[in-house]
């Protein structure tokens, strides 16, 4: 079956309008977004609490992970692996319950209100997904409006598996390995980690970014795919660089242990290769395209 580009062009035809109408349009999308904004930051605040406390969840797992080590039920930095992915379990022992500090009258307000923020733009980030495309569509050839809604869903996907992956397995990392640095022994140097609220939140929210954001890797290469831009070829003669660059920048984000380093390299690795895989069925689309639209005209 042929494209029929005579249609796409009738459609693209279609949806020219005035400059005031596109402004007019665009005042209509930025209203939407800003009041969804509005109403996710109002949500985010009022639970504010709850959301802090559960995202102090992986600091507890950390707190029992050390207080077990240091009572003999663990060993080492397997040992934690092995309880973060639930294949062993230790004995809940007091004074395990994390604690955090703030050390100015309004700052666990100020960062109430960054968690809001930030919550709020992920509560209702396909809100503002939609709004996007709803804007650039009418410009769009017909099979490009195709092509680009699958990443609508495919993106925040991603940024879930990169933010669960930082929830679960990184943050637990981060924090035993903050908490190992400690100097609580019998003698009279006592050296605790007591961190303020404001860099906890701080800590969380750049880790799920980082995260995220490095999961967006498939969507990103397969979207140059797309332009043109690289091709399958390209992309499977620089997969040694490329695993190099993964390394280094997992190297970055990650605490200075190799477990959570290969951690994320692994995934993102997986995934270089998943968009090589991706990139080539968008060449072979291409090649069916341009063969039969090459037919149709031999045909005329």
């Amino acid at each position: 079956m042929s494209y029929d580009y005579d249609r796409d062009e009738a459609d693209i035809e279609a949806s020219r309008a005035p400059l005031l109408d596109h402004l007019i349009e665009l005042r209509k999308r930025l209203i939407v977004c800003v009041a969804a904004i509005i109403v996710g930051f109002a949500v985010c605040f009022t639970f504010s609490p709850q959301i802090y406390e559960m995202l102090l969840h992986p600091f507890e797992l950390a707190g029992q992970i050390f207080a077990a080590q240091k009572a003999g039920q663990a060993h080492g930095a397997f040992d934690l692996l092995f309880v973060v992915l639930g294949l062993k379990t230790v004995s809940a022992v007091t004074g395990t319950v994390p604690t955090l500090i703030f050390t100015a009258p309004l700052e666990f307000f100020f960062t109430k209100l960054k968690l809001a923020g930030f919550g709020a733009v992920v509560l209702t980030f396909p809100v503002l997904a939609w709004q996007v495309y709803a804007f650039v569509a009418p410009g769009l050839y017909r099979r490009e409006r195709h092509a680009f809604l699958p990443f609508l869903i495919a993106a925040p996907v991603l940024f879930i598996l990169g933010a669960a992956l930082v929830y679960f397995v990184i943050l637990p990392f981060v924090l035993w390995f903050s908490l190992s640095q400690q100097i609580v022994g019998a003698t009279g140097i006592q050296v605790q980690m007591l961190p303020k609220v404001s860099d906890y939140l701080t800590l969380v929210t750049t880790l799920l970014l980082a995260f995220g954001l490095c999961f967006q890797l498939p969507v990103v290469l397969t979207l140059l795919g797309l332009a043109g831009i690289v091709n399958s070829a390209m992309l499977w003669k620089g997969w040694r660089y490329a695993v190099f660059a993964v390394v280094v920048v997992a190297a970055i984000v990650t605490p200075p242990d190799p477990i959570s380093q290969l951690l994320l390299s692994l995934p993102i690795i997986l995934l270089y290769f998943v968009s090589i895989g991706c990139v080539k069925l968008i060449e072979l689309r291409r090649d069916k395209e341009d063969a039969d639209a090459g037919t149709d005209v031999a045909t005329v």
